[in-house]
This record gives structure tokens, C-alpha cells and sequence, in this order.
């Protein structure tokens, strides 16, 4: 995981003003140099090196993308780039609730993902996650289609967990739990959040919901919940996953 530099380069992507106008110097105060584009087409050719208006070029340390604007939308936009072999960090703003519509987004190749309306202290959060976990020129871990830890696989297609080799009788939500704790390692992970993102706020069920399914996949796993090898419990904030996760053919 690469080291944080002092004034990360952030390009944020949105037609809103009303957003850019707040959130460009909220991010600044954080520590981090931002530009502000207000549409898609233009952040491609910022990005990519191709003509512009004024012949400006910005090679950003991560990309804050609005994903419905006018024109070029932000998932067209992250596709293009990660089809031209491009993979810094993404982040994508989205008023979708659905879980399988951002589950989509993210196979193609976005780093995270965050609701509008949204806490700026969450972006700051997030973009720092992110960057802590990003390699240069390596597919986020939410793009591959395998996962490991240790004698931890998960295949992410086929919905399946193995433990040295031998599948886990998962509910397809547990399975939904863990995909989501491994592709955001050593990052806090609020069970709102969890919530939000494997059973959607229109779900109706609680929190407790998402106790109970790390109940299941700590049995399963065999972890110790106070000696965890795989996930932790941190006191009045969520759940945090342990250890190094690899990308796998």
C-alpha cells in the first residue's frame, strides 16, 4: 500500500456547482490540491493528455466522479479509462440506492463509491482509504474477480468462499459481507455502511442484521472475535478486515 503524500492531486468531476463550489475548498483545507471539471468529456481529455481548450493537462492522484451528469455520464467515463489501461483511483458519486447497480459500477472498475447526499468528513475518509490501498498501475481490488487472504479465497463471480481448499455453507449475504470487508482491507467499516451497501436502505431490516451475518462468517471461518485473525470488531465503530488481500486470476 503506497505512502500518503501532502497535497494528493484530486480531480473532481461534477456539473453541480452548488457541490464543486462547497466541496473543491473543503477538500483543499484537507491537505489535498484539487481541480474542479464539470463534465466528463473534459476530465477525459485532462486526464489522458489529449487537446484542450487551453492545452492543460492534470495527471490526478485520484479522480471524484459524479456519475450522472449530462453528456459523457461518470461510469462511461471510468469504463473508458480502464479500457485504455488507466487505473487511478475512483471515486463515484451517486444518487443510485440500488446494490447491484453500484455492485456493477465497481466491476467495472471504480475504487469506492458514495451516495449524494453525503457527509465531505466521509469523502475525506474515503479518498484517503483509497489512496492508502491503491498501487500505481494495478486494478483496484474491486475489479478482480478472485480474492485471498491466506487459505481465504473468494471467488466473486461464482459467489463462493473456500478455507484451505474447501467451499463454506455461506448464505449469499454473508458472502455479500465479506466481498465487501475484503475489498476495503484495513479501512473501518460502520454497519450503516455495510448495511447501505449489501442490503440497500429500502431494505427493511437493521443493523442487527449485519451482526448476525459476521456472527456466520466468523463460525464458519473460525475466527476468534478476540483474537481475530480475519475480521475485527472496532468498539462503537464496525468492522475492520485483518490481514493482506491479493488479487487473483
Amino acid at each position: 500500500m503506497q505512502e500518503l503524500t501532502p497535497g494528493a492531486k484530486i480531480l473532481l468531476v461534477d456539473d453541480e456547482e452548488a457541490i464543486t463550489d462547497n466541496l473543491a475548498p473543503f477538500l483543499e483545507r484537507a491537505g489535498f490540491t484539487v481541480k474542479v471539471v464539470g463534465d466528463g468529456e473534459k476530465a477525459l481529455r485532462l486526464i489522458t493528455g489529449a487537446s484542450t481548450e487551453h492545452g492543460e493537462v492534470f495527471s490526478p492522484d485520484l479522480i471524484v466522479l459524479d456519475v450522472l451528469m449530462p453528456g459523457l455520464d461518470g461510469r462511461e467515463v471510468c469504463r473508458r479509462l480502464r479500457q485504455r489501461g488507466n487505473w487511478t483511483p475512483i471515486i463515484l458519486l451517486t444518487r443510485v440506492g440500488s446494490p447491484i447497480e453500484r455492485a456493477m459500477a465497481l466491476d467495472e472498475g471504480a475504487d469506492d463509491y458514495l451516495n449524494k447526499p453525503f457527509d465531505p468528513y466521509e469523502l475525506v475518509a474515503r479518498i484517503r482509504a483509497v489512496l492508502r490501498r491503491a498501487r500505481p498501475g494495478v486494478p483496484p481490488l474491486s475489479a478482480a474477480s478472485h480474492l485471498s487472504c491466506g487459505p481465504l479465497e473468494l471467488d466473486r463471480r461464482a459467489r463462493r468462499v473456500l478455507l484451505s481448499g474447501s467451499e463454506l455453507p455461506l448464505t449469499p449475504k454473508a458472502v455479500a459481507v465479506l466481498d465487501y470487508l475484503m475489498t476495503h482491507p484495513d479501512e473501518v467499516i460502520s454497519r450503516e455502511r455495510l448495511l447501505d451497501a449489501v442490503w440497500g436502505w429500502d431494505y427493511p431490516t437493521g443493523t442487527r442484521a449485519v451482526d448476525v451475518r459476521i456472527a456466520e462468517l466468523r463460525k464458519a471461518l473460525g475466527d476468534d472475535p478476540a483474537n481475530p485473525c480475519y475480521i475485527e470488531t472496532i468498539p462503537g465503530q464496525g468492522y475492520r478486515f485483518l490481514g493482506l488481500v491479493e488479487a487473483r486470476p
